[in-house]
C-alpha cells in the first residue's frame, strides 16, 4: 500500500522550517512585547501578555494574507521566486540584499500600523463602558481644557500607546533578527 512512500518527501515540499521558525518569533516577540506593555502602560502581568498575543497573532495572520495576496500581483513577479524561496526554504538568491532591506522596512512599519491599530481596538473593545464620565457641554469643555491638563494628557496617553507599540516592535524585531542572525551563523558555520 505504501510502497515507494518517503515520508521525507513531505518535508521538502511543505514548509515545515517556515512554519516552526515563524511559531520561534512569536515565541520570542510575545515575550518582549508583554514586559514593555506591562511596564511602560502600567498593564497587569495577565493583561499584558492577552494584548501581546492578541496583537502578534493577528498581525502575523494579516501578515500572511497580505503576503499570499500581494504574491499574485504582477509587481511581484521579478521577485517571486527569490522572495519564496528565502521565505518558505531559506535559500537566498544572489543581489538580493536591497530587495530583503526594502522588505524588512516594509514589513516593519506595517506591523507596526496593524499593531497599533489592534492595540487600540482592542483597548477600546475591552474597556468598560460604565468608566467612562458624562460628557460636558461644548462650552463647558473649553473651560475644562483650560482649567485642567486634561487635554494635554489625552493626547499624551494617544502618543504614549503609539510609542509604546513602536518599542515593543522595535524590540521584538530586534530579537527576532538575533535570532535570524545566529540561525544564518550556525547555517554559514556548521560548529558552531
Amino acid at each position: 500500500m505504501f510502497e515507494g512512500f518517503d515520508p521525507t518527501s513531505s518535508f521538502q515540499i511543505f514548509p515545515f522550517g517556515i512554519i516552526l521558525f515563524d511559531f520561534l518569533f512569536l515565541l520570542v516577540a510575545i515575550p518582549v512585547e508583554a514586559y514593555i506593555l506591562n511596564r511602560r502602560l502600567k498593564f497587569d502581568k495577565r493583561t499584558s501578555s492577552f494584548y501581546a498575543i492578541s496583537m502578534n497573532v493577528f498581525s502575523n495572520v494579516i501578515g500572511w494574507v497580505i503576503f499570499f495576496i500581494i504574491e499574485r500581483t504582477p509587481i511581484f513577479d521579478s521577485y517571486r521566486i527569490g522572495i519564496i524561496n528565502y521565505i518558505l526554504y531559506n535559500r537566498l538568491p544572489e543581489n538580493f540584499s536591497p530587495t530583503i532591506i526594502l522588505v524588512g522596512f516594509t514589513t516593519f512599519f506595517g506591523t507596526l500600523i496593524v499593531k497599533f491599530g489592534l492595540l487600540r481596538l482592542m483597548i477600546i473593545s475591552l474597556s468598560d463602558p460604565g468608566d467612562k464620565a458624562a460628557e460636558p457641554e461644548p462650552e463647558d469643555t473649553i473651560l475644562l481644557m483650560r482649567k485642567s491638563r486634561r487635554g494635554k494628557r489625552v493626547a499624551w496617553q494617544s502618543t504614549s500607546l503609539l510609542t509604546t507599540t513602536l518599542l515593543a516592535t522595535a524590540l521584538s524585531y530586534t530579537a527576532i533578527t538575533l535570532v535570524v542572525l545566529f540561525r544564518a551563523l550556525t547555517l554559514a558555520n556548521p560548529q558552531l
